[in-house]
């Protein structure tokens, strides 16, 4: 028999929305694959539905991050725990070096990451991620809808914007389920959705995603605007564009991915 979830009210504070339909639960942990075997790093794991199926799925071992006291304890009870299995880290992921605690801990790299995040740090924490790919492998990951979009939209799309250029500048993202309001407790106000972000093969991500990440906040800052107004924010920028051959007078969400990397490095080498 499996042990129970672990109790406790979710927190607004926290962002905190859970699943409990092991049906459900089963195919968010293996939307990217087999997990069988493998280390996979689990953040936000809360009353412990998610950890319950990937453990089921047999996963080689299980890192969870907990920043909520009650889970943490309660996952730290779990026979998984205490053999070895899992291990529940208490502590906020924002502030631990995911890589550095695979190892200790026994792990192999890279890692997987599947986790029903809170909505209050998801966006940041995947921005982070993106940026460590020598550490981690697939992503599956759960956010509001709308992020989803906003992960895997395409150039001229009303979601395209600096998240899918980041995106996809490291990963190949998809969306694998919608997930309606009624799946959680408490009900969240909209539809959440998973994404699934396989890792570009070495060779096609781009190598430096910070300056990346400041030319499109730079050119998504003020999206309805030409490139070469837009861009004066953001010191040297603008010279930039005609390095990249870039027409200044076109705007942010018109640009591919290849043409926002000729601009990040253009920008980066000026």
């Amino acid at each position: 028999m499996s042990t129970p979830l672990t109790p406790g009210a979710a927190k607004k504070s926290l962002g905190q929305h859970f699943l409990f339909d092991p049906a459900l639960l089963k195919r968010v942990a293996n939307a990217g694959g087999d997990v069988k075997g493998k280390t996979v790093v689990e953040v936000g794991p809360g009353p412990g539905g998610l950890t319950r199926a990937l453990l089921d799925s047999g996963v080689g071992r299980l890192i969870a991050i907990e920043l909520d006291d009650r889970f943490a304890e309660g996952l730290a009870l779990w026979p998984e725990a205490r053999s070895g299995q899992m291990h529940v880290h208490h502590g906020d992921a924002r502030r631990v070096n995911i890589a550095e605690l695979v190892k200790a801990v026994g792990g192999e790299l890279p890692a997987m990451i599947v986790a029903n995040l809170p909505y209050n740090v998801g966006t940041p924490l995947l921005v982070e991620w993106l940026k460590t790919a020598d550490w981690r492998s697939t992503m599956v990951l759960m956010f509001q809808k709308e992020v989803a979009l906003r992960i895997c939209a395409a150039p001229d799309d009303e979601h395209y914007g600096r998240l899918a250029v980041l995106a996809q500048a490291a990963s190949r993202p998809r969306i694998a389920m919608i997930i309606p309001p009624g799946a959680f407790r408490p009900p969240p106000k909209v539809d959440s959705a998973v994404v699934v972000l396989d890792p570009l093969p070495p060779g096609e991500g781009y190598d430096d995603l910070n300056a990346l990440e400041a030319v499109t906040a730079a050119a998504f800052g003020q999206r309805r605007k030409m490139l070469r107004a837009a861009l004066k924010s953001l010191d040297g920028a603008v010279d930039a564009l005609a390095v990249a051959e870039i027409d200044p007078t076109r705007r942010a969400e018109t640009l591919t991915q290849a043409e926002f990397r000729k601009l990040a490095t253009a920008w980066r080498n000026r």
